[in-house]
């Protein structure tokens, strides 16, 4: 049976992180397997250089994403995380580094052109900068954005509110009225739900209720007094309307018979079929009734003056 490609289905890890960190040289500063995939602790300075070498002598063509992930407790509260995927050796890695706000990480647009827009989005989110980067913008906040959204102590509700004002007809920033909650540093997965008892848990276990409630009188209606008479009076205060418990009366007969028809003239065998066709109208029309003239109305005669 043929190849069809070369590279294994799965890619064992076992001698590819001392291969990697050998290649890394004294850039690397740890290296560890985590969830069955590799992960390299780089110097900053030797990002750029560390992912060349890994493209063009390790087969790791493709910068899949950069993510960004802040810590608020370290010196360097920053990391910049690379994911590399090599589709010859099936294989995906992981390169990281930590930054600050004030020592930029050095671009790999001159590795990766697409890193020009992953770069951007790590600066718009956590306000990392990458040096050498051009064209070092926002890209998914507005222009005029303060802060970065995806920093922990960025409040929930932002700083300002963002609304189309009918008045003005145009889009307007108001200050954010609403209480500036800020992130509880609480990194248990949400999903997997806390095993401690949060504040105001024990509103919601309702007691369990130990016999069902019934009403058998008015007054066991529970919507108070005023309820509890209404509920004892009776639907109409007048007398029930009276039954009557005759039979019903017969139908009236009829008045009168009805007429009998005179037979009819003729006999069945005399009349025309009825499948048989009409007989069509003769060509020649009847010349049509001269119209007589109005007759002439006598002039009433003159009476004789009186003498």
């Amino acid at each position: 049976m043929a190849t069809l490609h070369s590279a294994p289905r799965f890619t064992q890890i076992d001698g590819l992180k001392e291969e990697i960190s050998a290649a890394i040289g004294d850039a690397l500063v740890e290296a560890h397997e985590e969830h069955g995939e590799l992960l390299f602790h780089v110097r900053r300075d030797s990002v750029e250089r560390v992912l060349r070498t890994l493209r063009d002598e390790h087969e790791y063509q493709q910068l899949m994403e950069i993510a960004g992930v802040d810590y608020p407790d370290r010196a360097e509260r920053f990391e910049v995380v690379y994911m590399l995927l090599s589709v010859t050796r099936n294989s995906r890695i992981m390169v990281k580094c930590c930054a600050s706000e004030d020592a930029p990480v050095p671009t790999v647009t001159t590795v990766w052109p697409n890193a020009g827009w992953l770069e951007r989005e790590v600066f718009d989110m956590f306000g990392v900068l990458f040096d050498g980067n051009t064209d070092l913008r926002r890209i998914l906040t507005d222009y005029g954005f303060e802060g970065h959204p995806f920093r922990k102590d960025f409040p929930l509700t932002g700083y300002v509110e963002l609304r189309y004002s009918e008045d003005e007809k145009r889009v307007v920033y108001e200050p954010v009225k609403l209480a500036q909650d800020l992130r509880q540093f609480d990194f248990m997965s949400p999903w997997e739900g806390a095993d401690y008892v949060l504040p105001g848990d024990e509103k919601a276990a309702t007691p369990p209720v130990s016999e069902p409630k019934t009403t058998e009188s008015p007054k066991q209606t529970g919507a108070g007094a005023k309820t509890d008479a209404k509920a004892a009076d009776k639907v109409s205060a007048g007398s029930p309307a009276e039954e009557d418990g005759g039979k019903d009366a017969p139908s009236p007969k009829p008045t009168e018979d009805r007429p009998a028809r005179a037979k009819r003239a003729g006999k069945a065998s005399g009349t025309a079929k009825a499948t048989e066709p009409k007989k069509k109208a003769s060509a020649k029309k009847a010349a049509p009734a001269k119209q007589k003239a109005p007759a002439k109305r006598k002039p009433a005669a003159k009476k004789k003056d009186a003498e």
